[in-house]
């Protein structure tokens, strides 16, 4: 009886609660987590026909090299992302990392890279949550690929705002400040190809202010790995641009 040790355990998927082999079945990774052309600057969906899409088309290149996203930042994911890391449970680290693994692309980019660099938490944070989710994700990711980690690359400094409460302008300020490089690992940076892992991008911020650390620490070239992608906010229309539209229709 020794080999059901090795059987896989049947689980609920946490999704559609069916029972199954995984924590997500098939059938809703297949309804919820399609894989789409996406911007492999900005990782947000791309247009049919763009290389790029329209924002980074102007903004021009940035201090990553590529990003990479498995699913956008939607339902169900918002709620498994909330229960891996403010709910206690690392262990979704492991299973969203698998998730990350389905995508070629991401595939593609770990046989380029030399290593993975988790997006540290703020010393409070990480004692708060008692872990760091991109460290769950980067660990995962590293049993699978074989790649080095340097888990404490990056230092997070403790601020007194919190970065999603924060404009994209304040975001960008507030997160260059935020990070610094690690004197004991500045050396074994230099001259390297790393991947920075995170749960979920929102407006790039946080990884842009990591690549530049990165890059200005010796690495010869940045990119990023996560897990979900926070979809572009939707212009507001107003009540008047909302007559013109409906005008324009009849």
């Amino acid at each position: 009886m020794r080999w059901l040790h090795r059987l896989p355990l049947p689980t609920l998927c946490a999704v559609c609660r069916t029972w199954g082999r995984s924590a997500v079945c098939p059938d809703c990774c297949g309804q919820y987590a399609r894989l789409l052309p996406r911007c492999p600057q900005c990782a947000l969906p791309l247009a049919p026909g763009l290389a790029l899409c329209i924002r980074c088309t102007e903004a021009g290149p940035g201090p990553l090299t590529q990003c990479v996203a498995r699913v956008s930042y939607e339902w169900p994911w918002v709620d498994l992302v909330a229960q891996f890391k403010f709910r206690s449970q690392p262990a979704w680290g492991h299973a969203l990392a698998q998730l990350m693994l389905q995508n070629p692309q991401a595939h593609d980019l770990l046989t380029q890279a030399d290593g993975l660099i988790p997006i540290p938490l703020s010393p409070a944070r990480q004692a708060e949550r008692g872990f760091n989710q991109a460290w769950e994700l980067a660990h995962a990711l590293q049993r699978a690929s074989g790649l080095p980690a340097l888990p404490a690359a990056l230092l997070h400094r403790d601020t007194r705002q919190v970065q999603h409460e924060l404009g994209r302008a304040a975001r960008l300020a507030h997160a260059q400040q935020a990070f610094a490089v690690n004197p004991s690992q500045r050396s074994a940076l230099a001259g390297q190809h790393w991947v920075l892992v995170d749960d979920v991008l929102t407006t790039g911020a946080t990884l842009q202010a990591a690549a530049r650390h990165l890059l200005d620490a010796g690495a010869v070239r940045v990119s990023a790995l996560v897990f979900a992608r926070t979809p572009a906010p939707q212009p507001v229309i107003d009540a008047d641009q909302a007559q013109t539209l409906l005008n324009r229709l009849d």
